[in-house]
């Protein structure tokens, strides 16, 4: 019997992490014999372009105007649903990543294909557009893949089957366990430029810091120059700070900091897994994560790092100072995160993957 191809469909390909980890479900795929398409934003530089055996445009705009963003998103939906329309009579599923793009899900109903959704987000605004988008799964889906146990607590829905399966490290950790030399102590964020990201409280923590000579931060954002020119033009940047825009790589970055730091407000923006937090943790790199969401899952305090709101400037700073001026106690935390991070491993990732493809192939 041949195989049903799964058909993925995300909106935005950028080099996020919800499109990051979908390459990877996708290459799972791969690795189990199974065709896979990928239909998404024609953004080359994102994380799917290139990783299916086809690859198909799906329009999509954004805007600083919310409203046009939002228009653009509803034309995307329309032409999406129609596009899906093509899959008639084919064998395939439809893998449908994060919430948004319902198009898909609505048109795999109507052509009674089954619709496998991957959630990775509950910080959809405005609410009534949550709810709309929760109604279609609920309306739609074979099933809800989960990337935390929080985000399923948060989401779950109670009559549709549903898993949890953890993101995962790109490849299996092999980095060493890390030795602090350096007279310097660098701290790393790598965010999206949004204020509910903690871009403001991390440049506060950098000024908080700006007579003890031997702290700097780095911060990297997922946007362009000119984006974040526009950004920090009416913004003071405090000296300590050096800002970096959308990176291909980000190893050189972990391997040159010493603490990985989010500060995502947790009345903004609740992160429910956190991909560069684990990414860090690969480098031997200690964390600071808010109290709250996906990262209590990663991190334990004063075992890999420490929970502390990004709006506790005092607190994190004290963190950041203390842990910086102990070696002893910097590696253990060193230690601790990169043995952590084998708990995150891809080849569990796959596994359960297999196992989750296993049952498509056998939904009717």
């Amino acid at each position: 019997m041949n195989s049903k191809k799964l058909v993925f469909i995300h909106l935005f390909n950028d080099r996020s992490g919800s499109p990051k980890v979908l390459s990877q479900v996708v290459k799972a795929a791969a690795n189990n014999n199974i065709p896979t398409e990928v239909i998404t934003s024609a953004h080359g530089d994102g994380f799917l372009a290139g990783v299916a055996d086809v690859q198909s445009r799906l329009f999509y705009k954004r805007s600083e105007n919310k409203l046009l963003t939002l228009g653009y998103y509803l034309i995307s939906q329309g032409l999406l649903f129609v596009q899906c329309l093509k899959y008639r009579r084919q064998n395939v599923v439809f893998y449908v990543n994060t919430m948004m793009p319902f198009g898909a899900a609505l048109a795999g109903k109507l052509l009674r294909i089954p619709v496998y959704y991957h959630v990775h987000e509950t910080s959809i605004k405005p609410n009534i557009l949550k709810r709309f988008l929760r109604l279609v799964i609920e309306k739609t889906s074979t099933k809800v893949v989960f990337v935390s146990n929080y985000l399923m607590q948060e989401e779950g829905f109670t009559k549709l089957p549903q898993v949890i399966i953890h993101n995962a490290l790109e490849s299996e950790v092999e980095k060493q366990y890390r030795v602090k030399e350096e007279t310097g102590f660098t701290s790393l964020m790598i965010c999206s430029l949004k204020a509910y990201k903690g871009v403001m409280e991390f440049l506060a923590l950098a000024q908080r810091s700006k007579d003890d000579k031997h702290l700097s931060f780095t911060l990297v954002l997922n946007a362009s120059l000119s984006e974040i020119d526009s950004f920090f033009a009416s913004i003071d940047i405090p000296g300590n700070v050096a800002i970096y825009p959308r990176q291909t790589d980000l190893s050189g970055f972990y391997s040159r900091a010493d603490l990985l730091l989010n500060l995502s407000r947790p009345d903004g923006w609740i992160e429910t897994f956190g991909l560069t937090i684990l990414e860090g943790m690969s480098h031997g790199l200690p964390v600071i994560v808010p109290p709250v969401g996906g990262p209590t899952e990663l991190v334990r305090s004063d075992i890999e790092g420490y929970l502390i709101s990004s709006y506790d400037i005092e607190e994190l700073y004290s963190a950041v100072s203390r842990i910086s001026l102990d070696p002893k106690k910097y590696k253990t935390l060193s230690d601790n995160a990169l043995s952590r991070t084998r708990d995150f491993s891809l080849e569990v990732f796959e596994s359960k993957f297999s196992t989750l493809f296993n049952e498509m192939q056998h939904d009717t």
